[in-house]
């Protein structure tokens, strides 16, 4: 769970601070740049998980418009003088074991509310290269102790049943990874889970084409690879309706893709596994077929997947009351997008953090309740004990729809705008501020929120607006 991020240097994302819950919503017209607080998640989970180059070039908006040049991610990236970003996140990590990537059990993680932080550079091309790189400057993962988190978790909850259920803290000492400067050149080292046992292992960041946390692989230190596996878990998903249509191949992947793709084998495998636990997999396909039904106002009778062997496909099928059987390629949009949040409620798979691009897309007027509902189930209860019934999950989307912002609870909302800002070297940009409602709990010993005169768009019948319900009208 991402409880705050800090981003500076990043797109249009300069000294940006924000405190995350379980649930949160940013709302802003276009062109703000709201976007871009995905963008920099997002690089964050890549990079736990990739090259620093190859990371660079999936996030959005490098790779196809500049072929990948790594400059698109900096504040004026093609401008003169030297290129940074910083990065800093606290996040909890789940206080259980982790499996590495040689499939051994680790031991639990010795905190699980730990601050990550990175900066990262930009080299230009030398010799025969003819794109620049990432390079890595700094380098540190250190833990927040159970004292200090009240604290540090601003967001509502329960302290017997969710704080003191998920945060752990048995480390003293030295951080887990730290980053000095030698000779005038960064050594990041890896200080070994239980404080001083064993020797620091040192690298020099300059010639690292990775992360340190990548590159922990193995259960010998159970923090990093608890830290790594949660950014690992942090996904981006904007449905299209064309992936949500498609059919999967039998070799296909079982676990949904950020477009949607692979839905039928995600609801495929989910019923497996509840028919491997000794349950009956049909259950499964009821309750999405019910959620289903309440949510979209189709009338479903019943859903399943039709198992094509001649074919090697497999196809989500909707039953309705009238007795006509529809495959996925023949639902509308907003169906499909009911469709797919309904399946990742039920994946047990699925947990960390899920950004989500502008939901609504696509659902009627009349559905928005129910779906801005389906979303915040999603996300873990604070007032309980995350378990099997209250998975460990944390939901971020954007909007710029004024019915989702009425929909959603106040302290759940940030405001995005854009504002003057003076950079070091006495340069006026513009950069994205992200600002809570006046009296939320983001808000409080801080002057700089909105107040509701402030958003009156979101609450009012647009200038012009023809089409409105007279008095007397019920």
């Amino acid at each position: 769970m991402l409880t705050r991020l800090e981003v500076s240097g990043f797109k249009n994302l300069l000294d940006l601070d924000i405190e995350l819950g379980p649930f949160t919503c940013i709302a802003g017209e276009n062109g703000t740049g709201k976007s871009n607080a995905f963008d920099a998640i997002q690089l964050l989970s890549l990079l736990a998980d990739r090259p620093l180059l190859e990371a660079a070039q999936e996030v959005r908006g490098t790779r196809s418009e500049r072929h990948g040049d790594a400059r698109d991610l900096f504040w004026n990236g093609y401008g003169p003088g030297e290129h940074r970003m910083r990065f800093a996140a606290e996040m909890i990590v789940p206080p259980e074991p982790v499996e590495d990537d040689f499939g051994r059990i680790s031991e639990p993680p010795t905190s699980s509310f730990l601050r990550y932080e990175l900066e990262l550079g930009y080299q230009g091309p030398v010799g025969a290269e003819k794109i620049g790189r990432l390079t890595l400057l700094h380098e540190s993962l250190g833990y927040i102790r159970k004292g200090d988190a009240l604290a540090r978790l601003r967001f509502p909850h329960s302290k017997q049943r969710f704080r003191d259920a998920v945060i752990t803290s048995k480390r003293y000492g030295t951080s887990f990874i730290s980053t000095s400067v030698e000779d005038g050149d960064p050594v990041v080292r890896i200080h070994q889970d239980g404080g001083s046992r064993g020797q620091p292992r040192p690298a020099a960041a300059s010639r690292a084409r990775a992360t340190v946390v990548s590159t922990v692989t193995s259960s010998d230190d159970p923090t990093i690879l608890a830290a790594r596996r949660e950014m690992q878990s942090w996904r981006r998903i904007a449905l299209e309706p064309s992936a949500l249509r498609s059919s999967d191949q039998y070799v296909d992947s079982r676990s949904m893709g950020p477009d949607g793709l692979h839905l039928p084998g995600a609801l495929f495998r989910i019923a497996l596994q509840e028919a491997e636990s000794g349950d009956d997999p049909s259950r499964v396909y009821a309750r999405v077929a019910g959620r289903l039904s309440d949510l979209s106002g189709v009338k479903v009778r019943a859903l399943d997947i039709q198992e094509d062997d001649v074919r090697q496909l497999l196809t989500i099928r909707l039953h309705e009351i009238g007795g006509m059987i529809l495959p996925a390629r023949s639902l509308s949009e907003g169906t499909l997008r009911f469709l797919a949040l309904c399946v990742l409620l039920e994946d047990p798979e699925v947990r960390g953090l899920v950004c989500m691009e502008e939901p609504e897309n696509g659902i009627h007027p009349a559905n928005l309740s129910a779906m801005v509902d389906v979303i915040r189930d999603l996300a873990v209860d604070p007032f309980e004990t995350p378990g099997v019934d209250n998975p460990f999950r944390q939901v971020l989307i954007n909007t710029h729809s004024p019915g989702v912002v009425q929909l959603v609870d106040h302290g759940d909302l940030l405001f995005a705008d854009t504002e003057a800002y003076k950079t070091a070297s006495g340069e006026v940009t513009r950069r994205l501020r992200l600002r809570p409602l006046e009296g939320t709990w983001r808000a409080t010993g801080t002057r700089d929120y909105v107040t509701r005169a402030d958003i009156l768009p979101y609450v009012e019948a647009p200038p012009g607006s023809r089409l409105a319900l007279g008095r007397g009208v019920a």
